[in-house]
């Protein structure tokens, strides 16, 4: 459960937010399971699944939660924003296992496997799905803390705008949204702000 739990945020492309069926599973998700006897568990899904197996899921009466987030990503010389889970191919999900028949999840589209210790489903601890909700923003997604990508003396290739190409040396972070670069031009260095999204390692 650990290594599910610690994966690093998805880097595969999701659909964009502005389905109806992302809308109603975006706000969905409660701050508790259905009801005070259910625990949260997690399934394993199929590739790009996510949302495919939640759906199924909440049909058979199972309560989800699918913590996304909102990434940028570069698609001809654009930045777009779109969708991702938090967690490529997990989804939780809320169980009563005294109430509720907990092993047709195994064979529910969408899902690979409902994650077990041995033959009995792993719960989660307590907290963490209800820790991830409280960082949500009022659209459902999560807001994450700002890290960047890059430390100081890096080298960094700039992949947009005036300086397209050069290469440089990562300094810092320069505000919320943009990195100081020193760029080697003309025989000396030359520091220049630029948005963050538009580095690329070199």
């Amino acid at each position: 459960m650990d290594n599910v739990l610690s994966r690093p945020p998805a880097t595969d492309d999701d659909a964009s937010s502005d389905k109806p069926e992302e809308r109603l599973l975006r706000r969905a998700g409660p701050g508790v399971p259905l009801n005070s006897a259910s625990r949260w568990y997690v399934v394993q899904t199929h590739g790009r699944a996510e949302l495919r197996a939640s759906q199924h899921l909440r049909r058979q009466g199972f309560d989800t939660y699918l913590p996304r987030y909102i990434k940028q990503r570069r698609h001809a010389r654009r930045i777009e924003k779109v969708a991702a889970p938090l967690f490529p191919r997990y989804v939780f999900v809320g169980i009563d296992m005294t109430t509720q028949r907990w092993r047709a999840i195994q064979s529910t589209v969408g899902v690979t496997r409902l994650v077990t210790n041995g033959d009995v489903p792993a719960a989660v601890p307590q907290g963490v799905v209800e820790g991830l909700q409280r960082r949500e923003d009022a659209n459902g997604f999560l807001r994450l803390d700002q890290r960047p990508r890059f430390v100081p003396g890096d080298k960094v290739r700039i992949a947009q705008g005036t300086f397209c190409d050069c290469l440089g040396l990562f300094e810092g972070l320069s505000g919320k949204e943009r990195s100081a670069i020193l760029l080697d031009l003309l025989g000396r260095k030359v520091r220049v702000v630029i948005d963050t999204e538009f580095i690329d390692a070199a």
